[in-house]
């Protein structure tokens, strides 16, 4: 005869506890991602601050320093020819012309703040675009704010090879009376505020000039026109 099987202990028995505690699944105890970092947040990038720092600081200087040029921003010289005088144009073979004229300008430096610091200039006067006078140096030139100063170049005197055609239009446009003229001056210069200089910056300066003018004459020009002179930085 079979052996019965004894019957399971009733539900709430302690053995019963002891199987269903035995069953359960054993979970591991979840870490905090970053366990070195209290709180369970990545630690901050130290190359993002020192970017994030240096953007700021570029930002500051970048505003400073145009705080400082609405300040302090120099603006352009203006020159314009007051009165002119020839001693000699007259054209020779094969051909030549040869020049002699001077002429006072008046520079005028309209910054409040800045100086402007000329370097020696080259001067000379041209013809339809073509020179006919050899160039000159002009001495350096200091020039406070808000200033004008008179300029009188004396240029030429010596016999500039030319094309026969300039030469002939020279001749009709002095048998006419009336002579178109630009005179021309190229240098470098740069700004002063205090103890700061600016960096050199080439200028060039072109002044043109309707006179009245005969063959031969000698003296004082009549100016028919000289606009504003353009300056070129």
């Amino acid at each position: 005869m079979a052996e019965e099987s004894p019957p399971p202990p009733p539900h709430g028995h302690p053995t019963t506890k002891m199987a269903a505690a035995d069953e359960k699944p054993h979970h591991k105890e979840q870490q905090p991602p970053y366990p070195h970092h209290r709180g369970g947040h990545p630690p901050k990038d130290p190359r993002r601050a020192i970017c994030a720092a240096a953007a700021i600081i570029l930002l500051l200087l970048g505003s400073a320093a145009l705080a400082l040029y609405l300040i302090y921003r120099p603006h352009r010289p203006k020159f314009r020819v007051l009165s002119a005088a020839a001693y000699q144009l007259n054209t020779s073979s094969p051909p030549f012309v040869t020049a002699t004229a001077q002429f006072t300008l008046a520079a005028t430096n309209p910054s409040r703040r800045a100086a402007i610091l000329y370097d020696p200039f080259s001067a000379y006067v041209s013809y339809r675009g073509r020179a006919i006078t050899p160039a000159a140096s002009l001495p350096p030139l200091v020039q406070e704010r808000r200033s004008t100063v008179a300029l009188s170049p004396l240029l030429g005197g010596s016999a500039v090879p030319v094309e026969a055609e300039l030469a002939n239009a020279l001749a009709m446009d002095e048998a006419y009376g009336v002579v178109e003229l630009r005179l021309v001056m190229t240098g470098k210069m740069r700004y002063k505020v205090g103890a700061f200089r600016s960096r050199r910056r080439g200028v060039s300066i072109a002044c043109d000039m309707l006179i009245s003018l005969k063959n031969g004459f000698v003296g004082k020009l009549t100016l028919l026109g000289s606009p504003p002179c353009k300056v070129y930085l």
